[in-house]
């Protein structure tokens, strides 16, 4: 964990030189530590103005673009300069980072390469889970991170400041230093050369903030901590894993006395031992597990699908139009926009009877409006349980493989849910796959007990993670609904109908669309009771088969769709 004076003096030395060291990402909830680190950065650096980047904000916003409605009126291209244009030499403050786009962080990253604008970025990652938080190809061209928890704010003199700038250009850097922190920097597994170069900044910021002309091992070590530690990738190698030990080097003769000037003064490898033991001690327990865990998220997620796009004015079947302005991707609709700026022709005219052609202005533009249809997964639910598991499995299994064939057609995905015993399986997780489905339905268990309340949670774990992925859930329920195991496991009817009737409640509450297929051998009223009480869909299909079902359910699904 960064020690907590350690914060201070990041805040200060990206005051003093934060076209170097580039900015900083705050991590951690929002309150008192963070607006006071904020406030105290802008006073340190009161010369520059502060710019709020939202994370939502549209590319044409970002980066500039033809102003329509300016053009029209004027008769000649008028452009409408991006925020990034407008932030040189300004401190660009975004809040909720972790909710920017790829492609927007691609875009301010490219600016920040380019020298396009020579802004300071203080990144705010209020991100909870690990696949929540500031892109890596952004942070990574931030200087520091700093935990907002354990945070204090500077206290420097403003006059220091002055002088401390003044003194930066003339800081050099020794060459074993130099060469010390990019040896640190590999030994903590670090694959770009950048955040060796910020660490060398750092020092230099560090000395001038001291009063000094020349960088020491103790500004070598402070930017060891502040900038590479948070960036580690592997824990260093322990000394005991060093090569064999050596045989003692000739005792110095004297003539080697001539060069007893440079004793004392530690080699590059020596002091890269020193500031690893240096970040060593600055790194929290578990840092390095759950940044292995990041990388795998990382590479699971670089694949084609990982930026879903959301219903909107992009793609789609088209839904008609509205009011706004052909920015960020949207579709201008022409006759539309003509269409309600026709009644205005004759104001416009006398207004500016100069002018000719259609008069369009920017509250006639309408941009057209598009329908994404979101993929829709079916999950089965069956019943495993009893005498008649066998023949309900076997129906289970036609109906996935019956509605898995048409997937590519609807681009529906399945999944298969088995209950019995005292709890529920997942067998089979959402998938198109026939070939997988058919792997995972040879061989199932059946009989033993009815676990239905286990069955009904099971489904609504599944239904959550389809709809955080953006999909439409249906949970296909194969059942009698006489349950008789209750969710602590024990054989007891009451207890598990009740059991049962709070998670069908749960479901209802949910919102997750649900078809009970009334499985028993003769119209009862357990399987209709429970369906009642999740909102379900209820058919009574004793004596159905495989093709039934998946008529059944393709029916929902294109309801649903």
């Amino acid at each position: 964990m960064m020690r907590t004076g350690e914060a201070a003096i990041a805040c200060a030395l990206l005051a003093l030189d934060p076209n170097g060291l580039k900015g900083a990402v705050l991590t951690g909830p929002g309150g008192p530590a963070r607006d006071g680190w904020i406030d105290a950065f802008r006073a340190l650096a009161p010369e520059r103005p502060c710019l709020r980047l939202p994370p939502h904000i549209g590319t044409d916003r970002l980066t500039g673009s033809l102003d329509v409605a300016a053009t029209l009126k004027a008769g000649a291209p008028r452009y409408d300069a991006g925020l990034l244009a407008q932030s040189d030499g300004a401190v660009l403050l975004m809040p909720s980072a972790e909710r920017l786009a790829g492609d927007k962080a691609a875009l301010i990253a490219a600016a920040m390469d380019e020298g396009q604008a020579r802004f300071t970025l203080i990144a705010c990652d209020e991100g909870i889970d690990d696949d929540e938080k500031l892109a890596t190809i952004l942070s990574e061209r931030l200087a520091f991170r700093l935990d907002m928890r354990t945070c204090d704010a500077p206290e420097f003199d403003t006059l220091a400041m002055d002088e401390a700038r003044l003194l930066l250009p003339q800081v050099s850097v020794p060459e074993t230093i130099a060469e010390g922190l990019c040896q640190t920097a590999l030994a903590l597994g670090i694959p770009s050369l950048r955040p060796a170069l910020m660490a060398i900044r750092a020092a230099k910021a560090s000395a001038a903030l001291d009063g000094r002309a020349q960088v020491n091992d103790d500004d070598a070590s402070l930017a060891a901590r502040l900038v590479l530690a948070p960036r580690a990738l592997r824990f260093p190698a322990s000394d005991e894993a060093a090569e064999p030990e050596q045989p003692p080097p000739p005792p110095p003769s004297e003539d080697d006395s001539s060069n007893g000037e440079d004793d004392g003064a530690p080699s590059p490898q020596q002091l890269s031992d020193m500031l690893l033991e240096a970040v060593k001690a600055s790194l929290p327990q578990g840092l390095l597990a759950a940044l292995e865990q990041n990388l795998r998220q990382m590479q699971t997620k670089s694949g084609a699908g990982s930026l879903s796009q959301k219903t909107g004015v992009k793609r789609g079947r088209p839904a008609g139009t509205r009011a706004g302005e052909p920015r960020d991707g949207a579709r201008l609709s022409l006759i539309d926009t003509l269409r309600a700026a026709a009644p205005w022709q004759p104001l416009r005219r006398r207004a500016a009877p100069a002018r000719t052609g259609v008069l369009v202005e920017k509250p006639d533009f309408r941009i057209k409006r598009f329908k994404q249809q979101r993929e829709t997964t079916a999950i089965f639910v069956v019943d495993a349980s009893g005498s008649a598991a066998l023949h309900r499995m076997a129906e289970a299994k036609g109906a996935v493989e019956l509605l898995l064939a048409d997937c590519y057609v609807r681009r529906d995905r399945a999944a298969l849910i088995s209950f019995r015993g005292k709890a529920a399986e997942l067998l089979l997780p959402p998938t198109r796959s026939l070939q997988r489905a058919k792997k995972s339905l040879a061989d199932l268990p059946g009989g033993g007990g009815t676990p239905l309340s286990a069955g009904i949670e099971q489904a609504m774990e599944v239904a959550m993670q389809v709809r955080r992925g953006g999909g439409v859930p249906l949970a296909v329920f194969l059942t009698d609904g006489k349950a008789n195991i209750a969710r602590d496991g024990t054989a007891e009817r009451a207890a598990a109908l009740r059991d049962a009737e709070l998670a069908a409640r749960a479901m209802k509450l949910a919102g997750v669309r649900t078809l009970m297929i009334d499985m028993s051998d003769a119209r009862g009223t357990a399987a209709r009771h429970i369906a009642e009480t999740m909102g379900a869909s209820y058919l009574p299909l004793p004596h159905a088969d495989a093709t039934l079902i998946s008529r059944a359910v393709g029916s929902a699904l294109k309801a649903g769709g």
